[in-house]
């Protein structure tokens, strides 16, 4: 389903659980890692893809990933047009109100996502081969972009919005 279907109240990102997702991709497109960013939050999950990123594969991590959560911080998912979702059908049933898609060649549409991809390049340069990063190596990169005071948060961090969002 398009963006333009996504309910209304995720533009305002008062409420955690509605992420959007990307690639980033390495050299020659031979290897890539998953993002996942919370919009309220700016939380971010990096999705380990150590083989390959086709369709069943991003399918299979990010239903382990996305499986993890609260179901309560699980509600949307907007992603590009990459045939890497093309599972998306069997990710859907994670999320209470579905996954969108934003229009074609519209990056800003996912704004917040594109923001912590620019962000990730600082530790994951482009042409670079990323298959060589493990989940330990990812965690830690996580963790650092994770910890870092953000002005749109009131120089909060996104794990304290986000473990705020987690507390009953």
């Amino acid at each position: 389903m398009l963006i333009d279907h996504r309910p209304a109240v995720v533009l305002d990102r008062n409420r955690c659980g509605d992420w959007e997702g990307d690639l980033i991709v390495g050299t020659a497109n031979r290897s890539a890692i998953g993002t996942l960013v919370e919009r309220a939050s700016r939380y971010l999950l990096l999705v380990h893809l150590p083989i390959n990123h086709s369709a069943q594969a991003m399918r299979d991590a990010l239903n382990g990933v996305l499986g993890q959560l609260p179901h309560r911080l699980r509600l949307t998912l907007t992603w590009d047009q990459g045939s890497e979702m093309a599972y998306h059908d069997q990710i859907a049933p994670l999320l209470r109100e579905g996954v969108y898609f934003a229009h074609p060649a519209s990056p800003w549409q996912r704004g917040t996502n594109e923001n912590t991809n620019g962000l990730l390049r600082q530790y994951l340069p482009k042409r670079t081969d990323l298959s060589i990063h493990t989940t330990d190596d990812l965690r830690a990169i996580q963790d650092r972009l994770n910890d870092r005071p953000r002005k749109g948060l009131g120089w909060r961090t996104p794990t304290e919005c986000f473990e705020q969002a987690l507390a009953p």
